[in-house]
């Protein structure tokens, strides 16, 4: 059993369907967290502080004021500094617990890294915007038979499914296919108010505590779904879902980490920005960032290059290549901005 601090996690104890096995096999847990957005720093702060050992946070996005009403583990100063919301994130829950070990990953989960990133932790914790990435995770987990919680958050709503692959339903059962774009409401069209985001985030955590020590009960495969503001919780009984199956949990099909889906161009949720992904591989950021001095203020740092490049226009390039530009929801135009500023 993993060493943990007894009186530190005395109450946590006390509870009987946990005990000291239980918090053991937190201590020796390792969690991947993708998103580090309202959900994923919700559920990071809570695993945290339940005396998870590792936890590995997977985020391509930098931290705006616009995040700071749901997103708990930024503050202005985060926004300042300009790092990466991995980084800031690390660097906030490496604070809270000496003993936990977190490792900050700067990158756009995709079907080329989705098995690198997962691998080596028990349980993913799913803090993603888009599905894409949901999609990549449930594959991956699929694969591996390796329990992951799903969640999501708009508006005043919630939703959270726990998934243990080969026994509950997973996310491909629930959505054959993900829905065209522009039909469901987004943070940009609904907004969204940060308890929802604190809830479902809290319920995550609980149910990825539940997972890591083995505990099983009448919520397992049950789809949570409830709403703050007209104060309706329910759950959906998935069972017969999980009995059928889909290609994926039930014929190991993979398409989109097979690359047989085609990924979407990425709007940031919640932002007025899009992501361009790299075309030519890695970038010298200490040279990017001399170059862009002459063109407006730059915040670098090992991490990445942030610049204000044109009125309204911020530009932030990553290490491995990815750019974000801020400022524009058109595809063509921060595309453009890239080639211009990066080159193409």
């Amino acid at each position: 059993m993993a060493a943990y601090d007894s009186d530190r996690f005395s109450r946590q104890t006390r509870f009987a369907p946990l005990g000291s096995e239980g918090q053991a096999k937190i201590a020796a847990a390792r969690v991947a967290i993708v998103g580090c957005g309202a959900l994923g720093s919700a559920s990071a702060l809570a695993l945290a502080r339940a005396g998870v050992g590792f936890l590995r946070l997977i985020d391509r996005d930098v931290p705006e004021l616009s995040n700071l009403p749901r997103q708990v583990l930024f503050d202005e100063a985060d926004v300042a500094a300009g790092l990466p919301k991995a980084v800031a994130a690390a660097a906030h829950l490496a604070r809270i617990d000496t003993t936990l070990t977190v490792e900050p990953v700067c990158a756009d989960l995709t079907a080329d890294n989705a098995s690198t990133l997962l691998r080596g932790v028990d349980l993913v914790v799913d803090g993603t915007d888009n599905f894409e990435a949901r999609f990549l995770i449930n594959e991956v987990c699929c694969r591996e038979e390796m329990p992951w919680v799903h969640g999501g958050a708009i508006g005043a709503e919630g939703r959270v499914l726990a998934i243990r692959p080969g026994v509950t339903a997973c996310l491909r059962c629930l959505v054959p296919d993900p829905p065209p774009p522009g039909t469901l409401p987004t943070c940009d069209t609904a907004g969204i108010i940060g308890p929802a985001a604190l809830v479902v985030g809290a319920v995550q955590a609980a149910e990825a505590l539940k997972m890591l020590v083995g505990a099983t009960d009448r919520s397992s495969g049950r789809l949570l779904v409830c709403d703050l503001w007209d104060n309706i919780w329910r759950t959906v009984d998935l069972s017969l879902l999980a009995a059928t199956g889909c290609p994926t949990c039930r014929d190991g099909d993979y398409p989109w980490l097979e690359g047989r889906t085609a990924a979407r161009p990425t709007v940031l949720c919640g932002r007025d920005a899009v992501q361009v992904s790299s075309a030519g591989g890695a970038v010298d950021l200490a040279r990017l960032a001399e170059r862009l001095a002459t063109v407006g203020h730059v915040v670098a740092n090992p991490w990445m290059v942030k610049a204000d490049v044109e009125a309204g226009i911020q530009l932030s390039v990553f290490a491995d290549g990815r750019a974000i530009v801020a400022g524009t929801r058109e595809e063509s135009r921060a595309r453009a901005i890239v080639a211009r500023y990066v080159g193409a």
